[in-house]
This record gives structure tokens, C-alpha cells and sequence, in this order.
């Protein structure tokens, strides 16, 4: 998987999960926030430290992710 710059993972930060580089917030809480119908701009009301290209960032490491999976045919 590429680099990407604005995600970080630090088993002392959140057991280990993904996380915005200097926050505690996890992709998981973003992306689970964007399925749940939050807008981008809901996301940062609710946390104002983040900035847009946060957002993106949590979705382009996800779709990074699940690029790199192995998958199992039956």
C-alpha cells in the first residue's frame, strides 16, 4: 500500500488503528460517519481541527485497503 501522508498508525494511539495524523479521530469514525449520510462539512462542524482533504484522505486510504485484499473464490 502507498504512503499516505495525513493517516497514521501508532499502536499507543487508538490500539494501533488508523488515525488523521495528530488527532485520535480513526477512518473508521469517518468513513462510519459518511455512511450514516454526515456530509463532509458535518464532519468537520463536529470536529474543527479537521480540514476537507482529511476527509478524502480516510476514503483514499480505505479504497487503498481494499485494493491490497486478497480475495477468496469459492
Amino acid at each position: 500500500m502507498r504512503k499516505h501522508v495525513r493517516i497514521e498508525t501508532n499502536p499507543d494511539i487508538m490500539f494501533g488503528k488508523p488515525v488523521i495524523r495528530n488527532t485520535r479521530i480513526t477512518v473508521e469514525q469517518i468513513l462510519r460517519k459518511l455512511a450514516g449520510g454526515m456530509t463532509s462539512e458535518e464532519i468537520i462542524i463536529d470536529h474543527p481541527h479537521l480540514k476537507p482533504e482529511d476527509i478524502y484522505a480516510a476514503q483514499d486510504f480505505a479504497a487503498d485497503y481494499l485494493a491490497d485484499e486478497i480475495t477468496a473464490y469459492a
